[in-house]
């Protein structure tokens, strides 16, 4: 199962889709959290389901993101036809970040600082993880290529870094059903299939107390074939270094 879809796909937060954008665009990830609620504190944490609604678990899961600066992410994707995997991981924040995607021998590296957005990667992984042509490959070879903030390219680099994007972990309220595993809710949906995903049926674990916070998503498809996606170290500090002058080069150079 190959996950892809076009510039501008909202992640559902790095576990239902990764493509690749045009030349314009940046590499994208997409992993994969509805009612006037009681806190949960009130309700009680965890209980069983009917005591505390889905609704009420989205919502507070909803207010706790928001509250928190940065996280941790580690994505893969295994086929039951394949031995291929597809791995990504990220450290998102609100002021920067950085992630990594492997696709066999396909290796793509984004950087985010707050003044500028930043690639790098195998050729393969320029190319198709990318979108680059093969002689804008060359051209960059083992540099970062970088676009300044205020452009678009930097826009949609920093968004697939945002702490903002961890909010696209809450699935839709209509659908979606709540249970319990040990301390942990558990939130069921089904994502109907678009012209770029297949069907998927999903679930995302949420801690039931204190933090309110998501910890893993599982969507699987009809073949069998399974995105998890974990979600840790809540609020830890990301601390992203721009590479050195010359290990860089503009994107104005590669493309002019």
């Amino acid at each position: 199962m190959h996950f892809s879809a076009p510039a501008g796909t909202p992640h559902r937060l790095r576990a239902h889709v990764r493509g690749a954008t045009a030349r314009s665009g940046v590499a994208l990830v997409g992993v994969a959290l509805v009612g006037v609620a009681l806190p949960l504190a009130a309700l009680g944490a965890p209980a069983a389901a009917g005591t505390v609604t889905a609704a009420a678990v989205i919502k507070e899961a909803k207010a706790a993101i928001a509250s928190q600066s940065s996280a941790h992410l580690a994505f893969k994707a295994a086929s039951t036809t394949s031995s291929a995997k597809e791995q990504i991981v990220a450290d998102v924040s609100t002021s920067g970040g950085t992630e990594t995607v492997t696709d066999g021998a396909a290796v793509l590296h984004v950087m985010v600082t707050p003044n500028d957005g930043y690639i790098s990667g195998s050729a393969s992984g320029l190319t198709s993880l990318f979108g680059m042509t093969s002689a804008e490959a060359t051209k960059v070879g083992k540099r970062w290529e970088f676009w300044k903030k205020g452009t678009t390219q930097y826009k949609n680099l920093e968004s697939v870094v945002s702490e903002k994007s961890l909010q696209s972990l809450l699935p839709p309220s209509k659908g979606t059903t709540l249970s319990t595993r040990g301390s942990d809710y558990v939130l069921t949906w089904t994502s109907a299939a678009s012209s770029t995903t297949p069907k998927l049926d999903n679930t995302l674990s949420i801690t039931a107390k204190g933090t309110t916070l998501p910890v893993q998503e599982v969507s699987t498809d009809a073949a069998g074939e399974k995105v998890t996606t974990s979600i840790s170290k809540w609020g830890e500090a990301v601390v992203v270094h721009a590479p050195p002058a010359a290990s860089a080069v503009a994107a104005s150079k590669i493309t002019g």
